[in-house]
């Protein structure tokens, strides 16, 4: 006999979290639950304010719908809400034994602040040293400075840097002229520099700066391919959609010769640690996105090892809808 649960969550942001135009105070979403006899799985669904298309409140009522028709007999169809395909079809791999308990809890770490404390963490990071700076929050040339000092500093350093489609074609110059040109290899990716993919393409080979598809891939007319200049894909589940779509992208990212980089949108430890699983499924050889447990100041229920974050646990949340 088949029953869903949908619990809410809501938990705080720390200080100083801004997402484009708004602080977040709190991470707010669904955790799903499926049973079919003895077998349970889980999902989180948490569309995040900004970036992804639709709302908690368009979500949770989606989520309703698609899994009232599954506990009737159906199948459970992949939501148009990307939030909502994805939690529910981690809930059903784990319902199905599909998603491996073995996780990547690899992650590269993110510059939030000052660069020497980036440095100190490298210095004590084991194998291969790849660290995230979010550039284009600041002046283009700061951004340049910071990541050529940070390249200097440690000589086996990767970068992966974002901009966000935040640069125009002279910020991104701008940038560039401050990175000295015999780091720029070590660039792993720069993700979306420009606001258009033809002014990326273009930077990309002006500068030899290697970049990288993050808001490309979750548009409709986006198609996997190799050019030149484009070195990875970044795929944010959450704001992407189903694990069977994640998976069809990873498969072509590889065919093409691209890097594929499983992403966090700031879930909870409890899909954090799902994306570590799925990261150890689908990209076993590419260090996951997912250092950013610290920005919310609980973990749910399901805990990223030696963090000393404290626990919500499931009693604490509020039952949303059951069926």
């Amino acid at each position: 006999m088949r029953k869903a649960t949908l619990y809410a969550f809501s938990l705080p942001m720390e200080a100083g979290v801004i997402l484009r135009y708004q602080r977040l105070k709190t991470r707010d979403g669904l955790l799903v639950r499926l049973e079919d006899g003895e077998n349970v799985g889980w999902g989180e669904i948490s569309p995040l304010p900004e970036f992804s298309r639709e709302t908690l409140a368009e979500a949770t009522e989606e989520a309703k719908q698609k899994l009232t028709e599954w506990v009737s007999g159906q199948p459970l169809i992949d939501s148009l809400l990307p939030s909502v395909a994805f939690g529910c079809s981690c809930a059903l791999a784990e319902l199905s034994g599909e998603l491996p308990e073995q996780a990547d809890y690899r992650k590269a770490p993110l510059c939030s602040g000052d660069p020497d404390d980036l440095i100190l963490r490298l210095d004590a990071m084991e194998g291969e040293k790849i660290a995230k700076v979010k550039v284009g929050l600041y002046e283009a040339v700061r951004d340049g400075m910071v990541t050529n000092l940070l390249l200097e500093a440690v000589p086996d350093l990767k970068l992966r840097l974002d901009a966000n489609r935040s640069w125009t074609r002279a910020k991104a110059e701008g940038f560039a002229k401050y990175v000295n040109p015999e780091y720029r290899h070590r660039i792993d990716f720069l993700e979306e520099p420009c606001k258009t993919r033809e002014e990326s393409l273009q930077y990309a080979a002006d500068t030899g700066i290697a970049i990288a598809w993050d808001e490309s891939v979750r548009e409709a007319n986006f198609k996997v391919e190799a050019q030149a200049g484009v070195a990875a894909i970044v795929i944010k589940p959450t704001l992407t959609g189903s694990l069977t779509y994640c998976r069809q992208l990873v498969t072509e990212a590889h065919q093409h010769g691209l890097q594929a980089v499983i992403s966090s949108s700031i879930e909870t430890s409890f899909g954090l640690t799902q994306l570590a699983r799925i990261a150890h499924q689908l990209t076993p050889h590419t260090i996951p996105g997912l250092d950013t447990l610290d920005l919310i100041q609980s973990q749910l229920i399901r805990t990223w090892p030696n963090s000393s974050l404290p626990v919500t646990q499931l009693d604490e949340l509020t039952i949303e809808w059951q069926s």
